[in-house]
């Protein structure tokens, strides 16, 4: 009786050496990739959900940046992004626990302008570095702050609003989002740029701010863009001007500071996207690509445009020199205008 390797003409011999063979590839083949997932920690990543620690309250600006966001990483990688809130001591609790977190590309955190960039400068005992303890992964937004007036200040531009500040000093005041805020500071930055002085009226958030200059009792408010725009639209409020250097997508009628009176004025409340301080540098590069990627598709460009935001994709190392700029330019405003915040 033949066997089944005689009747295919292929000696028994043979094919024990081939299937001896094809066992020593596969099984050679493990260490190998083994040893390129070790020398390339990005090589399987991510093969489970990715946590975003946003550390402030939900329902915020954050939660909706990082959900549009997220869902084109999703779409892109087939796994999940994970929103966990941890608000609490301005942010700092919240980029505490990311920070401490394993650098393996499954935690990251949302910082803005001001935990990174202003807070570090107010506060003594924040319990985290903005620079040490933090790895740059990608900027998302920037979201220009409005100055407003009530209709019966006489000024409708900032040229007007800052002749009047002049003709009449220590007279006027603006409201913000409270002491220290990115609000806060534009307004002392135009105090300085301007050499005007507008007294400063601190909120405990938008709301009450907006409130109080609708009903007269401050004139001026600097804010976000998207509390103020439909009282702006509807003629209870008039726009003197935004931050940005560049006019918002959501209210191009509205002119910039720089084009009205004060060239290079440029300020905007920024978020972005950071990892713990050791993470490899091949996981903060492919998350990098992958955001920016997202925040360059038209859809999600003109979904923020619609609320005020403007999509700005950098490098790693681009948001990091961007964010050294940031923080030293508020260290002057803050100590110059002598802020402190109880």
């Amino acid at each position: 009786m033949e066997t089944p390797s005689k009747k295919a003409g292929v000696p028994r011999r043979a094919v024990l050496r081939a299937m001896g063979a094809v066992g020593a590839t596969v099984a050679g083949a493990w260490p190998v990739r083994h040893a390129l997932a070790q020398s390339d920690p990005a090589a399987n990543y991510p093969n489970k959900p990715i946590r975003v620690i946003i550390p402030f309250v939900a329902g915020g600006s954050g939660d909706t940046v990082i959900r549009a966001v997220g869902l084109r990483l999703t779409a892109a990688w087939g796994q999940q992004i994970v929103i966990e809130n941890r608000a609490g001591a301005s942010g700092a609790l919240g980029l505490q626990v990311a920070s401490k977190s394993a650098p393996d590309g499954y935690t990251l955190v949302l910082g803005t302008s001001s935990t990174h960039a202003i807070n570090p400068h107010l506060q003594q005992d924040l319990g985290y570095d903005a620079f040490r303890d933090f790895a740059p992964v990608a900027m998302l937004i920037t979201a220009p702050n409005v100055m407003v007036a009530h209709p019966s200040v006489p000024a409708n531009n900032l040229r007007e609003l800052i002749a009047l500040a002049k003709a009449q000093p220590g007279k006027l005041s603006f409201a913000s989002n409270g002491a220290g805020t990115v609000s806060h500071l534009s307004g002392e930055l135009l105090n300085s740029e301007a050499m005007i002085k507008l007294l400063h009226v601190p909120y405990k958030g938008a709301g009450q701010a907006v409130n109080d200059v609708l009903g007269g009792h401050v004139p001026l408010l600097i804010g976000a863009l998207p509390t103020t725009l439909a009282h702006v639209n509807a003629g209870r409020l008039k726009a003197i001007g935004v931050t940005t250097a560049q006019r918002s997508p959501a209210a191009p009628a509205i002119p910039t500071f720089a084009e009205s009176a004060l060239p290079g004025f440029d300020v905007g409340q920024w978020f972005g996207i950071f990892a713990p301080p050791t993470t490899p540098r091949e996981l903060l590069t492919k998350l990098n690509l992958e955001i920016n990627r997202a925040l360059n598709q038209a859809e999600l460009k003109a979904e923020f445009a619609r609320v005020g935001f403007d999509t700005t994709p950098r490098s790693p190392a681009e948001f990091n020199t961007y964010m050294r700029a940031e923080s030293a330019r508020w260290a002057k405003v803050i100590k110059e205008a002598d802020i402190r915040v109880s």
